[in-house]
């Protein structure tokens, strides 16, 4: 597995994006622990330690599978040369006007990276880098664990806000700001506008995970990536061959963390299809 020399996001959007994601959440965590969880369960009780180590093992994975999406180098190995003259595995490979050399099955060109990617699905404004072969895994778990854990959240924080503190957000004014977050800016206290910027990104956090969810799991049930979706093509092997292409050959315990190793079945450059075939590198 190879690690990319600069994996920070390059363009102003990527970076803003990363923000969200990257500095924020741990903030809006620590206020969860600190005032949110106390406010709902009684400290040292079976409840409060159950909520605080869920939150402590949805927060390593939404940040571990982040990070791994940004470090793992999915890009096409130079020094991976293309199937020699006559080879019939040769016609799969396409030239890359903007590399000038061949590249491999189901490999893409991502402007931003400035690089080939390997079964190349989309470029990802929250990580700043292309999902590819390498770490398409690592976002799909992220993707799912920032789900669970943004339904968690906003469970609680509808506690919070709308139950035991009802008297100070239950009116017209806290829908209008939530509405419109920039009037948070000019009304309301320092504190309360906090915890309602937070329910915000709470909103927003749960609605991209639900978007990208319904968009990219039944792609991926059905070996697709972006490019290839709606459109005609010979990688669909079967559900688990599917889910073993992208979440490797221990999937079923691949899930509980970024750090445990999965082997995936292929190497980006050869590709099984429905038909059975193999194409090869020699």
């Amino acid at each position: 597995m190879r690690v990319r020399r600069n994996p920070l996001p390059r363009r102003l959007v990527d970076i803003l994006c990363y923000l969200v994601i990257g500095v924020f959440l741990p903030i809006v965590f620590i206020f969860e622990i600190i005032v949110v969880l106390p406010a709902i369960h009684e400290p040292g009780g079976f409840l409060h330690t159950f909520t605080f180590l869920m939150a402590m093992f949805l927060l390593f994975n939404i940040k571990g599978n982040m990070l791994a999406c940004m470090m793992i180098d999915t890009s096409v190995d130079q020094r991976v040369k293309a199937p020699p003259e006559g080879d019939a595995a040769r016609l799969e490979w396409r030239h890359c006007t903007t590399c000038d050399r061949l590249a491999p099955p189901r490999s893409w060109h991502c402007k931003v990276c400035g690089v080939c990617i390997l079964k190349r699905d989309h470029h990802c404004l929250f990580t700043g880098c292309c999902i590819g072969h390498e770490n398409h895994r690592y976002f799909m778990l992220f993707t799912l664990y920032l789900f669970i854990g943004s339904v968690y959240a906003l469970s609680y924080n509808s506690v919070f806000m709308w139950i035991l503190n009802a008297d100070v957000y239950c009116n017209w004014l806290t829908a209008l700001k939530v509405a419109c977050p920039m009037f948070m800016l000019v009304i309301g206290s320092f504190w309360t506008n906090l915890q309602l910027l937070f329910y915000s990104l709470n909103i927003l956090a749960l609605l991209y995970s639900v978007v990208i969810l319904v968009y990219h799991v039944p792609i991926v049930l059905r070996g697709e990536v972006c490019a290839e979706s709606g459109k005609q093509h010979k990688y669909n092997n079967g559900l688990y061959a599917n889910l073993r292409s992208v979440f490797g050959q221990r999937m079923h315990i691949a899930w509980l963390s970024p750090l445990i190793r999965s082997e995936l079945p292929g190497d980006g450059y050869t590709w099984s299809t429905s038909s059975g075939e193999s194409k090869k590198i020699n």
